[in-house]
Formats: C-alpha cells, sequence, structure tokens
C-alpha cells in the first residue's frame, strides 16, 4: 500500500492541525455564546419548537428565502446540502491516511449512500464554481459607486482611487441603481478575503472528494479481493475517471495509495484550516452563517415562518413587551428606552449580526442606498457587528486585567483586539460613502448614534421592508432600526426637525397634519348622498357592512380626499352600506411608531382601538396601506381584533361579482372627459397630454405600496382591478411585486425631505415613465402624494418641453412626459360613471 513514511507524516500533520483547529473553533464558539448570550431578553422566541423546527427544515430544503436568480439559488442549495452529506467523506479522509482501502461500516458500499456522495460532490463543485463566476462577474464595486453619498464625492473617490472614473461623471441613474438599467455591485463593501476563502475551502473539498473516489475505483480495481467493488454501480460518475487513474499510474497499487494518502491529507487540513480561521474570525458571516443561519431562522420573530415584515415588532422594557401607554409609567431613572449602545441589544439581535452573510441583496434593492444615501442595510449590520466583536473583546480584556483598566477609546493590540474593527473592503464602503468617519465605527463601547450609526443613516430608512423580504437569513433591519430610532427620541430627544410639528399634531389633535377634527368630513361635502356617521347618524357600525377607516391622508390630503369620494362613491353604487366615525376618528399611530416615538403610538393606538370597540363594525376598510397593516397587524397585539380589508380588495371583489361594471370610453366621453374642469382638477395638468385617442388602450402601470404589497402580501386585487377597466394596458415596472421600489414615504418620511442624493420618488416615477405607462396606478394616499410631486430632475428625467439650456453635458435617462398618477379607485369611478 502507500509509503509508510508518507502516511506516517500526513497522518501527523493531520492531527496536529485537527488539534488546534479544534481547539480554535471551541475558543470561537465560546466567544460567539458570551457575546450573544450577555444580550437582553427577547420572550416569545424559542417556542413553540415543533413549529419553528419545521419551519427551519423547509426553509432550508426549500431555498424559499431565496428571491429570485433560480440558478444561483439551485447552486447554493447544491453547496449548502454537500456540507453535511459530504461529512462521513472527511472521516473516511482520516483513516485513508493510515488504510487506503478503507470504507464506512454499512455505509462505505451501500450503492445508494454511494450515489448521493458521488452526486452531491459533482453538484456542490459545479455549484461552488458558478457562485464564484457570479461574485467573479458582479465585482467589488468601485469607490465613485461607494462615494456618491459622500459630502465632496469626487474628492473621497478620487483619494481611494486616484485612476477611477469620478462620481460627477457616472450617467444617470446611478451605478447602485439596482434597477436593469443599473450595474450596481451587491458585494460592495462586503469582506473579499473571507468570501473567496471559503469559496476555495469548498471547491478544494469537493474537488477531492471527486478525485478520492475515483482514485479508490482504481486501487479497488487493481487490488485482489476487492475487484467485485470497482463498477458503475458502486461508482456511478466516477468510474471513468478511475480508469483514467489506472492508466496513469499503469496500475500500481503502491502510487494509487500514495496519490490517496495525498489528497485525503489535503482534504483534511483544508477543511481543519477553514475551522481554524473561523474560530478566529467569529464576525465571519459567510462561513459563520452555515451554523448560525439555522439559529436565526429558528429564532426569527414570526414562528409560522414569515418575513419580519407587516406589524412592527413590540418595544422591550427591561425585556417585557410594550403593549400599553400604561407601561410608560413610573419607570425607574435608570430604565434604557430603544437600543443606545450594544449592550441594549437583545439576544437575537447580536445573532442577527453574526448571521449576516454579506451577500448583498438587501443592499441592492434599499431604496436609499440606491438613491445616493449613506444607508446600506448590509453595511449596517456589518458595522454593528464588527462594532459588537470589538466592544465584547475589549470587555474580555478588561474582565482579564482584572484591576488594570483600559481608558476611553484606548484598545490592547496585543490582547487580539485589532487596530480596526474592520476588513480593508467594508471600512473604506463606510467611509467613502459618508456612513462613517475613516476609521469605520467605535472599537469600544459608545452611544450607537453616532459612532456606529450616522444620524442621516438611521433616517435613510423608509421602512419598506426591501431588505428583510431578501434577506436568506431573515435578519430583522426593521426592528433594529426602529429600536434605534425609539432611543433616540424617547431618551434622547433628538430626530429631524420637521417631525417635531407631526409629533405636536398627533399629541394635540390626533393626526400628523396638525388639522381640526371637525374637518375629517370635508372630502364628501360635494357627494349626492349622505355618508352615515357612527355615533350620530346611527348608534354603531354593526348595523352596515363596512366601517370605512377613511384616514388622516384621506381626510386631509387634497389628492387623498378624491380617492375617499371615489371608494364611498363606488361602496354607494354598488349598493354597499357602510358608514363613518367623521370626527371621532383619529390617527392610528403608525407615523409615531415608525419614527419611533413608541410612547405616542401607545396613545394614539389605544384611543383609536377603543373608539373602534364601541363602533362595532362587522368590517373595516381602509383606503391607506399604513392604516391597513397598523390596524389589520399591530392592534391585535394591543388587544384590538378586526376584520379589515383594503379598499382595492373590496373593490376587486364588487367588480367580479357583477355589482360595479366597468365601461369603455367612447369619443364623446372622452371628448367631455378633456373639457371637463374636474377632470382637470382630479387627473392633474399632465391629463389631457397624457391621454390616448379612443381605441388606443391606456397604458397603466401599477406602483406596489411597500404596506400593502411586501408588508402584508397584497399584490394581486390592485392589478386585478386594474385589468378590468376597459381599454387599459397593463405593464410592469422592471422593480415590481415583492421587488417594488418604495415611494419614499414610509418610516415617517411623508413627513421630513430628503437630504441628500436623488429623491426616492423621482427615481421610482421616472422608472415608471420607462415603461411608457400613461399613468401610474397606486393603492395608497402616501403613495400617490409622494410620487404626484415628483419631478423626476433629480433622478436625470428631462421633460420633453425642456430647452437644451442649462443640461449640456448632463447625462440623463430620458426625455419625455412623465406619467400622470392616480388612485386604481377613481380610476374604476371614471369607468364606472360612463355606464350610468
Amino acid at each position: 500500500m502507500a509509503n509508510p513514511t508518507l502516511s506516517a507524516i500526513m497522518w501527523g500533520l493531520a492531527l496536529l492541525v485537527s488539534a488546534l483547529a479544534i481547539l480554535s473553533f471551541a475558543r470561537g464558539l465560546t466567544h460567539m455564546w458570551r457575546t450573544v448570550s450577555a444580550g437582553t431578553p427577547d420572550p416569545g422566541r424559542l417556542r413553540p419548537v415543533g413549529k419553528r423546527a419545521w419551519g427551519v427544515v423547509s426553509a432550508a430544503l426549500t431555498h424559499r428565502e431565496f428571491k429570485g436568480r433560480p440558478w444561483i439559488k439551485a447552486a447554493h442549495w447544491l453547496v449548502m446540502v454537500s456540507f453535511p452529506i459530504l461529512f462521513l467523506t472527511l472521516v473516511t479522509g482520516y483513516a485513508q491516511l493510515r488504510i487506503q482501502t478503507f470504507t464506512l461500516p454499512l455505509l462505505g458500499h451501500f450503492a445508494p449512500w454511494e450515489w448521493l456522495t458521488e452526486v452531491f460532490a459533482w453538484g456542490g463543485l459545479a455549484g461552488i464554481i458558478l457562485l464564484m463566476i457570479v461574485r467573479q462577474r458582479a465585482g467589488r464595486g468601485t469607490a465613485a459607486e461607494a462615494a456618491l453619498s459622500n459630502d465632496d464625492p469626487d474628492g473621497a473617490a478620487a483619494a481611494a482611487d486616484p485612476n477611477g472614473a469620478p462620481p460627477s461623471s457616472l450617467a444617470k441613474p446611478h451605478p447602485r441603481d439596482s434597477s436593469p438599467r443599473g450595474l450596481a455591485s451587491r458585494f460592495l463593501g462586503s469582506t473579499r478575503w473571507q468570501a473567496l476563502f471559503v469559496e476555495w475551502v469548498i471547491l478544494i473539498v469537493c474537488a477531492c472528494v471527486v478525485a478520492l473516489r475515483g482514485l479508490e475505483y482504481a486501487l479497488f480495481s487493481v487490488t485482489p479481493g476487492l475487484e467485485a467493488h470497482a463498477t458503475a454501480l458502486h461508482f456511478p460518475l466516477t468510474a471513468w475517471l478511475g480508469a483514467l487513474f489506472v492508466a496513469a499510474a499503469s496500475s500500481s497499487a503502491a502510487s494509487l495509495a500514495n496519490a490517496i494518502v495525498l489528497v485525503s491529507a489535503l482534504k483534511v487540513i483544508t477543511s481543519m484550516t477553514w475551522l481554524t480561521v473561523v474560530g478566529i474570525q467569529t464576525g465571519m458571516g459567510v462561513a459563520w452563517h452555515r451554523f448560525v443561519a439555522i439559529l436565526n431562522l429558528y429564532t426569527r420573530r414570526n414562528a409560522d415562518g414569515t418575513k419580519s415584515l407587516g406589524p412592527a415588532d413590540h418595544m422591550l422594557i427591561d425585556g417585557k413587551p410594550v403593549t400599553s401607554e400604561d407601561d410608560f409609567d413610573d419607570l425607574p431613572e435608570d430604565t434604557v428606552l430603544g437600543v443606545g449602545t450594544v449592550d441594549d441589544f437583545s439576544w437575537k439581535a447580536r445573532l442577527d449580526l453574526y448571521s449576516c452573510t454579506e451577500c448583498g441583496r438587501c443592499q441592492e434593492l434599499c431604496p436609499a442606498w440606491n438613491t445616493q444615501k449613506p444607508l446600506s442595510p448590509k453595511l449596517l449590520i456589518m458595522g454593528l457587528r464588527d462594532h459588537m466583536e470589538s466592544a465584547s473583546n475589549v470587555q474580555i480584556v478588561e474582565q482579564e486585567e482584572g484591576p488594570q483598566k483600559i481608558k476611553d477609546g484606548e484598545v490592547l493590540l496585543d490582547k487580539g483586539v485589532p487596530a480596526s474593527p474592520h476588513s480593508f473592503d467594508l471600512v473604506s464602503a463606510l467611509s467613502l460613502s459618508g456612513a462613517t468617519g475613516p476609521e469605520g465605527v467605535s472599537a469600544v463601547t459608545a452611544p450607537l448614534v453616532p459612532e456606529v450609526v450616522s444620524e442621516e443613516v438611521l433616517w435613510d430608512c423608509t421602512n419598506c421592508g426591501a431588505c428583510v423580504e431578501q434577506c436568506p437569513v431573515d435578519i430583522e433591519h426593521i426592528d433594529h432600526i426602529l429600536d434605534l430610532r425609539r432611543h433616540q427620541v424617547l431618551m434622547e430627544g433628538a430626530f429631524p426637525r420637521e417631525l417635531g410639528r407631526a409629533f405636536r399634531g398627533m399629541e394635540s389633535k390626533a393626526n400628523p397634519y396638525n388639522q381640526a377634527a371637525r374637518k375629517r368630513m370635508d372630502w364628501a361635502k360635494k357627494l349626492d348622498f349622505d355618508i352615515p356617521v357612527v355615533g350620530e347618524d346611527i348608534e354603531d357600525a354593526s348595523q352596515v357592512d363596512y366601517l370605512f377607516w377613511v384616514g388622516c391622508a384621506g381626510a386631509y390630503d387634497d389628492t387623498a380626499k378624491k380617492t375617499s369620494a371615489a371608494v364611498a362613491e363606488l361602496l354607494h353604487t354598488a349598493g354597499v352600506s357602510f358608514a363613518v366615525l367623521g370626527s371621532g376618528e383619529s390617527c392610528t399611530g403608525d407615523p409615531a411608531r415608525r419614527a419611533g416615538n413608541e410612547a405616542l403610538f401607545q396613545m394614539l393606538a389605544a384611543q383609536a382601538i377603543d373608539t373602534l370597540k364601541e363602533a362595532k363594525p362587522q368590517k373595516i376598510v381602509v383606503s391607506c396601506a399604513h392604516c391597513f397593516n397598523t390596524i389589520a397587524g399591530e392592534y391585535p397585539e394591543l388587544g384590538g381584533h378586526f376584520d379589515v380589508v383594503h379598499h382595492t380588495q373590496l373593490l376587486n371583489r364588487l367588480v367580479r361579482d357583477g355589482l360595479l361594471t366597468p365601461v369603455a370610453p367612447t369619443a364623446s366621453a372622452a371628448s367631455a372627459a378633456s373639457a371637463s374642469e374636474d377632470a382637470t382638477d382630479e387627473a392633474g395638468a399632465q391629463s389631457a397630454d397624457n391621454a390616448p385617442s379612443v381605441g388606443t388602450p391606456l397604458k397603466v402601470t401599477y406602483h406596489d405600496a411597500c404596506f400593502l404589497g411586501r408588508h402584508n402580501r397584497i399584490y394581486e386585487p390592485p392589478r386585478e382591478l386594474v385589468g378590468s377597466l376597459p381599454n387599459v394596458e397593463l405593464v410592469e415596472m422592471p422593480r415590481n411585486r415583492d421587488r417594488a421600489m418604495c415611494c419614499g414615504a414610509g418610516g415617517a418620511h411623508a413627513w421630513f425631505e430628503e437630504t441628500r442624493g436623488t429623491r426616492i420618488a423621482d427615481a421610482r416615477i421616472v422608472e415608471a415613465a420607462s415603461t411608457g405607462a400613461d399613468v401610474v396606478a397606486t393603492a395608497c394616499p402616501f403613495c400617490s402624494q409622494m410620487l404626484g410631486s415628483a419631478s423626476g430632475t433629480s433622478a436625470g428625467f428631462v421633460s420633453s418641453d425642456a430647452t437644451d439650456r442649462g443640461t449640456e453635458g448632463t447625462s440623463t435617462l430620458t426625455r419625455g412626459k412623465l406619467p400622470e398618477v392616480r388612485d386604481v379607485a377613481v380610476m374604476l369611478l371614471e369607468s364606472v360613471k360612463r355606464g350610468q
């Protein structure tokens, strides 16, 4: 068999490397356990066991968390499944260093097991090669791309890459844009050497397994007594390779045995080197997610396995959920509200930080990052993770040093604490984007805002949920951002100045518009029928089919008032009985909660829940996606259980049931509409220009409201409703449904202005214009408000009516006319009225 000296040396080396690897890995596990367990309590994350365990198994086997990219999904599945299946080949490898013909007892010559091993060895090899190609083609991003949100984009990019293109020379949409026109690299900021290390380890291990299978076939075929095993039955995918090895070794059993020793040693040493490195690099999410992701999926917020979208997670005070405004009374002076430092993070939040794989799917679809703002969900999580790692190492040093304490800001390098908590790739992306200073986040425990997360990064988030939706390991980005905002608002009194007016309005007048309650019914003044008001015209809402929750926007915003009137008129036409609360209605509290003012939210929610309970509605219909999400998703935890539908769902049902009949436009109707002052007022100045001639389909693209679509999975009813309109052609934007781009209003952004980069609404309206649509259909008053006010200029759009003066040297996306923005209810009403 193999040379005894070679076998002994490789055996000894393998054992030495393995011992070091086990020690390193154990040290890493201990450190991570200590760091995670130091987090604050987060109850309800571990039960029910069966439901959560099944959710993990089904998620792993189906890879349902991988959105889009089916080839990448398949490749990753092969690599993932090959990891546990091929583990036993590592056991075989150790034994083959001494006995080259060794096979596992029972399984060794069991044909189904051999087939399974070879399928996943080849599959893992093919999968990792595809993933390496994908990473190589995607690139690592450029300094210009990162610096787009910097205060001095060109200067920052030139300092980092003197030979690179300056950001000012980039055409719009900028390379960060993840639309088909964009050139973004989702790996910008990801630690490249770690990813390449993991990929090459997988490649080498899978290649070694394939080579060993071929060598085993070759050795069996020339070893007396083992020839019967050297068949295609036992080596279905490597027999041909074994035949080549036999020919190359001239049928020398000794040569083949030596080759098995060398390849086995390579496999063992490579595997143990990986184990050693990940034990040292506990922040290496691209490797650790193999283990940590399982725990993170198990402890996800929703035990049924659904994404942490829809309702915002409850705020915790001393590990107990806040479910009433009374929970804020009589708190001890040292109580911390929200998350102010890494010490305030729950154990689940810390587990989230360790789970990040740095894949960049969240970054790719983030509307803030795509519009040249410093917020990237990936960089945010990585920065928090590195800060947690560095701060925990400093704490360990303090504990071990006993009376010798370090000073603030001082790091003991000789104790394993790095000079910078980041890799070069991450610190470059953070500093170039303007998210942090040149050294990245703080290396010692410090206020997270602004020492780790800048104020601008914190308030850039629109709560759209794209990051959570795309994350394959279910990191709860929005919940962490809300906890940071809660601390800033409730403890520090720090928030965008414009939010102050909205807060005051909600506190004093129960609406962020700061308008009087008596004006809540102004939207219904022009209707030719009366709407019963609960408590005035009827005793309670149990006497009607639906309680129409108008919402603050529907009552006070001029454009949204038309939607409210349209919904009411359609329900009246369909013979559906309904009532409203009138001046008794109040804000649901969504703007307050999403801005971090949890105390104000609890006050408003309690008021609204009491009002609704007194109203006794059979069902509630709402026209605001945010109100829908709050009443249907967040109130149940506070004791408010109501049957809620969105107006697009109800109207679509009424059309299907034949209670509303859309009618195609006629020449006379089109002429009358063009001359109508009301039509001009309702649709805007662009309506006459954008209206197609009779017989020409009206091109309509539907914009998915984040809090209706991604957060609540309502995608089809609005589209079916638009599709039911005669003479209408529905066209989709490149980013639609679960990949749709935000309008820019969520996360309380409707109440304060964007200060950097492209306006999110401009980017979205330009995307709508690229489809050739005449109309953007909406299903949320805030989407209508944001998109309706968008000019597209900050996204490089130039109206076809504009002159060339002042646009020389500016690279623009397109010229043309922006589509008008209209709620689907308004469009349906116009179509139904044609038949009356």
